[in-house]
């Protein structure tokens, strides 16, 4: 039985080890920032920032575990898909601006998941509500 568990023990870290090789979610890039909304105030903006631009910006703060596979895929993914979605640092590509608000309102944004491992973006009604705001007025302003 400790012969079998050594096994796959061994067979596991082996995995562990060779997934690191796949490029995929290791080559994190910031490309330049394009163009920023007109934010209605600072605030607005850095409530955004806080809660949206890990995802949502070409200024990503990449934590440590966007390294180790499989975790850097997942990661990776979710970077490449918000940008494609919606990004900050190149809001004239923005098609719909409207939906954002509501999407906060809704509680979809940020997800769950995006919260266990940053529990700073996580905003209070108080807060959700200032950018829910001032993503309207600088929506409104555009």
């Amino acid at each position: 039985m400790k012969r079998i568990i050594i096994i796959v023990l061994s067979v596991l870290l082996g995995a562990f080890v060779l997934i690191q090789l796949i490029p995929y979610g290791h080559q994190h890039t910031n490309p330049p920032v394009v163009q920023e909304p007109q934010w209605d105030s600072p605030q607005t903006r850095e409530l955004a920032q806080r809660a949206c631009f890990d995802c949502h910006s070409n200024e990503v703060v990449w934590p440590w575990y966007s390294n180790i596979a499989p975790v850097s895929w997942l990661v990776q993914r979710d970077v490449d898909e918000g940008r494609r979605y919606l990004n900050f640092s190149d809001w004239g590509r923005v098609r719909e601006a409207n939906e954002i608000p509501e999407a906060i309102q809704r509680g979809y944004m940020p997800p769950a998941k995006f919260l266990i491992m940053h529990p700073d973006a996580k905003l209070d009604q108080v807060e959700k509500d200032a950018l829910v705001n001032g993503l309207q007025a600088t929506i409104r302003g555009q």
